[in-house]
C-alpha cells in the first residue's frame, strides 16, 4: 500500500472517531424528558380539605437533580407573557422516587382549603414543570397537565 493511502486512511479513522465521540457526548447532554404527566384536583367539601396532585415521569441519562411544579390559572399574566424558568425559581419541589436507572416518578401534592378554593380563579389551570438534570440541562413544560377549578 502506498504511503499516501495509509495516511489518508489514518486521517479518515481519526476524523470519524472524533465525530463519533462528539455525537456520543452530545447524546449525553440531552435535556430531561417528561412523560405521563397528570393532574387531579379535588375541591374541598364540608370540613374536608381538597387537594391538587400532580404526577410525572422524568427521564435523564445523567440523573434528575430537581423538579419544581407550579399550578397557574389559564387567565393569569403568565398566559399573556409566557412562563419562564426564572418564574419557576420559587416554585415548590416535587418528591421524586426512582423507577429505573434513568427515570424518576415525581409527585407534587398540596392541600386546598375552603379559603384557598374561594380565592382561586374558576376555570382551567395549567401545571408547569421545571426539571433539572445533573448534567446542567433543563426542561420547562409550561402546560404539562391541566385541571379545572369549578
Amino acid at each position: 500500500m502506498s504511503r499516501r493511502i495509509v495516511l489518508s486512511l489514518t486521517a479518515a479513522v481519526v476524523v470519524l472517531g472524533g465525530a463519533g465521540a462528539f455525537a456520543f457526548a452530545q447524546a449525553g447532554e440531552r435535556s430531561p424528558s417528561l412523560a405521563h404527566s397528570t393532574a387531579h384536583y379535588a375541591a374541598p367539601a364540608g370540613e374536608r380539605d381538597g387537594s391538587l396532585t400532580f404526577t410525572t415521569d422524568v427521564t435523564s441519562s445523567s440523573g434528575v437533580k430537581d423538579v419544581k411544579v407550579l399550578a397557574w390559572p389559564a387567565g393569569s399574566s403568565f398566559a399573556e407573557r409566557g412562563l419562564t424558568a426564572k418564574d419557576m425559581a420559587t416554585a415548590e419541589p416535587a418528591t421524586c422516587k426512582p423507577l429505573n436507572e434513568d427515570t424518576v416518578r415525581c409527585t407534587y401534592k398540596v392541600a386546598v382549603t375552603t379559603t384557598d378554593a374561594k380565592a382561586s380563579p374558576r376555570g382551567v389551570w395549567h401545571v408547569a414543570v421545571l426539571a433539572d438534570a445533573k448534567n446542567g440541562t433543563t426542561t420547562l413544560n409550561t402546560k404539562a397537565a391541566d385541571f379545572t377549578v369549578a
